[in-house]
Formats: C-alpha cells, sequence, structure tokens
C-alpha cells in the first residue's frame, strides 16, 4: 500500500516538478528593456498621453551650472532673474545684453517680483534654516532694504503681487514628514505677515488666478498643487483649499498663471513644466532638450511674457556640462497681467 501511494504521489509532482525544470532552464519571465526605462525621467504612465512639445534654447546665461531662479519681465521689457547660491540678480535687455544688478552678496534670492516703478521684491533663503527675509531692491541695485527682516523667522522662497500691491510669500520649511512651512500674505501698507495657510512640507511656487480669487502654490516635499479660493486677501473660503495634484517623482518648483487661468509648473530635477487648466486637471506638458541623457533636469522656474504668450524657462545642468539655460515655447495663453503693468 505504501509503495502505491508513494507512486501516485511521484505521478502527480512530476508534471510540477518539469514545469520547475523548464522555467530554471531559461524559460523566466523578463520586463523588457524599454527606451523610457534607460531614460533618469521618464514620464509617469499617467502623464504620458498629455500632448507635449520641446522647448527651444534661447539664451545661454553661462557655462557653468548655477542655480537661475525668479524670472520676471520688468515694465521697460528687461528680464530679471536670480541665482540663488551666490545672490547675484542679473538683467537681461531686450537686445540680450547681460549685465548685474546685484553681485556677489549675502543675500540668497529664490524668487522675485516687480514693482510699477521697476523696484524688485526679492524672497530670499538666509542661512537656509530659519533666517530668510523679503527685501526691496532699487532698479539700479544701489539700495537694499529688508521688507519682512531675517529675524522673523521665514524661509521666504518666492512671491507674488496681488492686484492691490501687497503680496503673498512661501515659507520654505520643513521636509517630508516636517511641514514647518506656510503661505503668509504682506499687506498693500507693509506690516507683519498673516499666516494664511499652515502646515506646508516646504512651501515652493505661488501665483493667482487672473482675477485674483483663486492662489496656486506648490509643496515640493510632498510633490502637491494646492489650488485656493480665497475669500478675501487673509482667508481661505469656506473648504476651498484642496490638493490639486499629487504629482509622481521629485519635485514641484516654481509656478506661473496665463490669462485663461491655466496654471504652469517647473518640475525640478525633471526637466519639463507641467501645464494645468485652471480646475487643476493636468492638460500638457513642455520638455527640455537633453533630459533623457540627463542633462537641464534643474527646471527651477518660467515666466510668460506680458502680453504676449512667450514662456522662458529657466534650467541648469549643474555639474552635467551643459551650464545655465534659457528655453523658450509658447504658452497656451497669453501671461495673465502683472501687478506692475497694470493701470
Amino acid at each position: 500500500m505504501k509503495r502505491t501511494l508513494c507512486a501516485i504521489a511521484a505521478l502527480c509532482l512530476a508534471p510540477a516538478l518539469a514545469a520547475h525544470a523548464q522555467t530554471a532552464d531559461g524559460d523566466v519571465p523578463a520586463l523588457p528593456v524599454t527606451a523610457d526605462m534607460k531614460s533618469p525621467v521618464p514620464i509617469p504612465p499617467a502623464e504620458k498621453s498629455l500632448p507635449t512639445i520641446t522647448a527651444k534654447e534661447w539664451f545661454k546665461v553661462s557655462d557653468d551650472g548655477m542655480q537661475l531662479e525668479g524670472p520676471v519681465f520688468a515694465p521697460n521689457g528687461d528680464l530679471i532673474f536670480c541665482e540663488v547660491f551666490e545672490g547675484r540678480i542679473f538683467r537681461l535687455t531686450p537686445d540680450m545684453q547681460l549685465s548685474e544688478v546685484l553681485g556677489k552678496n549675502e543675500l540668497r534670492p529664490a524668487g522675485i517680483e516687480v514693482d510699477k516703478d521697476g523696484t524688485l521684491y526679492v524672497a530670499e533663503l538666509g542661512n537656509f534654516d530659519d533666517e530668510g527675509s523679503v527685501v526691496k531692491v532699487s532698479p539700479d541695485g544701489a539700495s537694499v532694504e529688508e521688507i519682512v527682516p531675517r529675524s522673523a523667522g521665514y524661509l521666504a522662497d518666492d512671491l507674488v503681487f496681488d492686484r492691490d500691491g501687497g503680496f503673498y510669500f512661501t515659507d520654505f520649511k520643513g521636509g517630508s514628514t516636517r511641514p514647518d512651512g506656510g503661505v503668509y500674505y504682506v499687506g498693500p501698507e507693509g506690516g507683519e505677515p498673516v499666516q494664511v495657510i499652515p502646515n506646508v512640507a516646504i512651501g515652493n511656487g505661488i501665483g493667482l488666478s487672473p482675477d485674483g480669487k483663486t492662489l496656486w502654490f506648490t509643496e515640493l516635499a510632498k510633490g502637491r498643487l494646492h489650488k485656493v479660493s480665497l475669500a478675501n486677501a487673509t482667508t481661505v473660503a469656506p473648504f476651498g483649499a484642496v490638493v490639486a495634484y499629487q504629482f509622481t517623482g521629485p519635485a514641484p518648483d516654481s509656478l506661473r498663471t496665463d490669462q485663461d487661468g491655466n496654471v504652469y509648473v517647473a518640475m525640478y530635477t525633471q526637466g519639463r513644466i507641467m501645464v494645468f487648466n485652471k480646475n487643476g486637471f493636468p492638460i500638457g506638458q513642455i520638455l527640455v532638450p537633453g533630459r533623457d541623457e540627463g542633462h537641464n533636469l534643474r527646471t527651477t522656474s518660467m515666466v510668460i511674457k506680458p502680453g504676449t504668450d512667450d514662456m522662458y524657462i529657466f534650467t541648469n545642468d549643474w555639474d552635467g556640462g551643459e551650464g545655465s539655460t534659457i528655453f523658450h515655447a509658447k504658452a497656451l495663453a497669453p501671461a495673465s497681467t502683472p501687478y506692475a503693468y497694470q493701470d
């Protein structure tokens, strides 16, 4: 009886053992190696079908990798932008002449807005821990005046004017498990910043809808795009704060809006700009050249030239050898009218 049972068991196990032997001999499932898998920054599947264009090189700022940020057009048509780690603020004239408004200094600028008289409002990161500020810089760089002092304890990263001349700024403090940042407002007359949004894990890009009723900002450490309906300058409307989009991979940086309410988000370390409609749905993307080879991935910011749909995208290749470059593409609509251009 025992021999019979053993024989039956052997017969039953034979197919499984044969299949195992066949698999061990080489019939092992394997993922196909696709072109997307070879890219250091593959487009996530959910975004791969979005309408996509590739920007063109427009101006080489430097052969060195410089952390370019904060682009804004002054009322006279000059393009103003900054470099974070050495504090420099640059001016690029319409005839493509590059000069410095401020040379190397102790500021760590990351965002710039411009007033109607050309005065620059600069958000700067200070010691990158707990001592950033917002300063006012004269058009020629001769004077620098604190508006929000370093002693106030914010890490001001980016800012945007509202139609009354007040401004919102993001606080860059925190991390993915430490939501120590936020969004704050300073009124046209100045004064202490008023908290609008608390508990943000590294507040970064910020912008307003054309009518000024919707505030958009990015949360870098948690990869989020926030859409905030405002009851007034410092009050969120009931149930008005939502996460409009959760990004895949690091990291959403600066953002801009156009006159149709579309939102453009620079994807830092991904070499692309994502485009959202006024309700926060992704509707397109703009790539920068070289991204699939690992170049120009530090897309920090962009700006749409007022009165046009011309978008200028700022990126750098850090130590990758391709320097710091401004790329050019068309936005879906002309820029929303900045405060400096309003009547």
